[in-house]
């Protein structure tokens, strides 16, 4: 994937991580267009930045999605870049009988949506020059943390649907899984402060470096993010999950 040059979309551009990402792909020389669903915080993102432009999308909404996909290409011809970044975490207690609706939102925000936005741009994105796709999964979708299993579940499921679509797409569109550790984001409840997570300026900083390695690493990964990732193949799953959940208990 090259550096600068890029028309990137970046969903969930709003905050956090896809904040973070957005400014340092601006300074690098890229359009950037940031989407979400609360335009007050996009509107945050983009001042005082030329070259960044700021787009409502819910991702929930099958049809937004096609109907933004459309209009995304329409007001911005050169895009050839997508990054797949909008997601929610939720608390659920699995040992009785609860509401789905938190399961539900979160399989729908975190897993159809991306499914559906690339499924609405990947016949553009085929016919453009140095086209990417990013799409961020997580650490946890190595080894799920307990009290979020949904979450944990779509990004496993985001993880080989990457690995899928890198496949399908060879020689068209480069395909890159980005994969975070705990940051220091309001995704839940008291993270943005959470001492033992990385620090989203840290994180993206991190990450910014391994996107401009030559060639691209298939997975962006960066050094706290191994423990998790390399677990199952280190042959240390087994302590690791019941590490990393006793930690989060």
């Amino acid at each position: 994937m090259q550096s600068s040059g890029n028309t990137i979309l970046i969903t969930g551009g709003g905050t956090g991580i896809g904040e973070a990402l957005a400014h340092r792909f601006h300074d690098l020389g890229n359009t950037v267009i940031i989407a979400g669903r609360r335009m007050e915080a996009l509107k945050r993102a983009v001042a005082g930045r030329s070259r960044m432009h700021a787009m409502t999308l819910d991702v929930e909404s099958a049809s937004g999605i096609a109907e933004f996909a459309q209009r995304v290409v329409t007001e911005h011809a050169a895009l050839n870049v997508l990054i797949n970044n909008a997601g929610i975490m939720r608390a659920e207690a699995l040992g009785s009988a609860r509401d789905l609706g938190d399961a539900e939102a979160t399989v729908t925000t975190n897993l159809l949506g991306p499914i559906r936005l690339i499924d609405g741009l990947v016949d553009h994105l085929g016919r453009q020059p140095n086209a990417a796709i990013v799409n961020v999964t997580s650490g946890l979708a190595f080894v799920p943390l307990v009290s979020a299993p949904t979450y944990s579940a779509t990004k496993a499921a985001m993880h080989a649907y990457t690995i899928a679509l890198r496949e399908a797409l060879k020689g068209k569109v480069e395909v890159i899984e980005l994969a975070p550790p705990a940051v220091q984001t309001d995704l839940t409840p008291g993270q943005a402060t959470r001492e033992t997570y990385q620090p989203l300026s840290e994180f993206a900083d991190e990450v910014m470096t391994l996107f401009q390695q030559v060639p691209t690493p298939r997975e962006i990964l960066v050094k706290r993010v191994a423990f998790l990732r390399f677990a199952e193949a280190e042959n240390r799953f087994d302590q690791t999950l019941a590490a990393l959940n006793a930690h989060a208990a």
